[in-house]
């Protein structure tokens, strides 16, 4: 049973109880869609909705927060929140009034601590690839390099949830491709504003990374997040189509604003050796998607749960925890933004799987995992607020910054 409950935020007046009858098979949601409430879902904005209800579950009752958001309807859109800087978080609700955004979820996972790698800084960059107003922010960590769970079967650092140019959002893959021409050849480009690098590689770090050290980028290898830092390394600063320095170890503050500095590591690094000041380098790289042929206005990383109206074969169906997931439904041109709360009486959350079929009963067809427990975080703004509010209770008693998001856009 779907316990529906609607109206103002936690903390205001009494919320009324609303009961939507559903059916569960085991711990996961099958069938189709809720029955419709007594009440309808709190109007956000034209095209957004805002509701809330109880999840009966595997390990105890959940309360999920949902934002419904009509593509269909000119007047919204959708849009990458981010605090600035790749190499840097913020509370969902600073970023999201910060931009103008009506409402939002938190996003992807992040680089948080870095307890097997003494002195050196946790840079909190996110794992996944990260396209903003159809730029390219940054590439995935190798799959080895992620903070979070462990990944569904079949799924990747690379995979994404994204909203095209054509205003539809979809499921998809982004794989960086680049290369650096030197006058010795051309070099794979193989990371690009990344906190961790492959292996033997050369990554590159724009204004867009912020301030943060680039030491974690060679710390750990493709396949043990918790391994050492490579001792062989090399950096190179790029303007304006040469070389202007180099140093033996990774450095840290801000890329100057129309440079690129280039770290490499193990066979990356001594190829940078070779390049000394004055030389010329030429520098390209593009985020390729592996199913759209339609450009991405925003896209960011995490893992999909549910695709085709089917959950994922594999997926976890044992550990529950507070969750935040974003599902397609009507071929891309309606959102579901769900992120449970965090209260103690509903601490114990969903598994993955009962994500899934939660996000199925609600009419999804295309499902993706976010980042949870203390960042996951709701907001909307409320009729008089100047701002907007957090819907849910974090499970950390408070929001935690987080480094990127999906913000909700209204042009009335």
């Amino acid at each position: 049973m779907l316990r529906r409950r609607t109206g103002v935020p936690w903390g205001g007046p009494v919320l009324t109880a609303l009961t939507a009858l559903g059916v569960f098979a085991g711990a996961v949601l099958t069938g189709t869609a809720p029955a419709a409430a007594a009440q309808p879902a709190v109007p956000v904005a034209p095209g957004v909705t805002y509701e809330e209800f109880d999840v009966p579950a595997s390990h105890g009752t959940a309360h999920a927060h949902v934002l419904t958001v009509d593509l269909r309807d000119p007047r919204v859109r959708v849009g990458l929140l981010h605090p600035g800087a790749v190499a840097a978080r913020s509370p969902l609700s600073r970023m999201a009034d910060a931009r103008g955004a009506v409402a939002g979820v938190n996003g992807d996972f992040f680089n948080i601590g870095e307890v097997q790698h003494p002195g050196v800084e946790a840079t909190g960059a996110s794992v996944g690839p990260a396209v903003v107003d159809g730029r390219a922010l940054k590439g995935a960590v190798p799959d080895g390099q992620r903070f979070g769970p462990p990944l569904p079967p079949g799924t990747t650092t690379e995979d994404v949830f994204g909203v095209g140019v054509d205003r539809r959002a979809r499921l998809d893959r982004l794989a960086l491709h680049g290369w650096i021409r030197t006058p010795m050849g051309r070099l794979p480009l193989r990371g690009l504003n990344q906190y961790a690098l492959p292996v033997g590689s050369v990554g590159a770090f724009t204004e867009a990374w912020g301030s943060a050290s680039r030491v974690r980028a060679t710390c750990g290898t493709d396949t043990d997040r918790a391994a050492p830092c490579s001792t062989d390394t090399h950096e190179v600063t790029v303007r304006q189509g040469e070389v202007v320095a180099t140093a033996a170890t990774p450095g840290g503050g801000s890329v100057a604003p129309g440079s690129t500095v280039l770290v490499g590591r193990e066979e990356g690094a001594r190829e940078l050796r070779r390049l000394a000041v004055g030389e010329p380098v030429r520098i390209r790289h593009r985020l390729v998607p592996a199913a759209s042929r339609i450009p991405y206005r925003l896209a960011l990383g995490g893992h999909p749960v549910l695709a085709g109206g089917r959950p994922l074969p594999g997926l976890d169906d044992t550990t529950s925890a507070v969750r935040t997931a974003v599902g397609t439904a009507d071929g891309g041109r309606r959102l579901l933004l769900l992120a449970l709360d965090g209260a103690p009486r509903y601490r114990t959350g969903l598994t993955v799987a009962e994500v899934a079929g939660t996000l199925r009963r609600l009419g999804a067809v295309d499902g993706f995992g976010l980042d949870g427990g203390g960042s996951s975080t709701l907001v909307t703004r409320v009729p008089g607020a100047s701002g907007v509010l957090v819907r849910n209770h974090p499970s950390g008693g408070a929001e935690r910054p987080v480094p990127n998001g999906i913000g909700v856009y209204s042009s009335v």
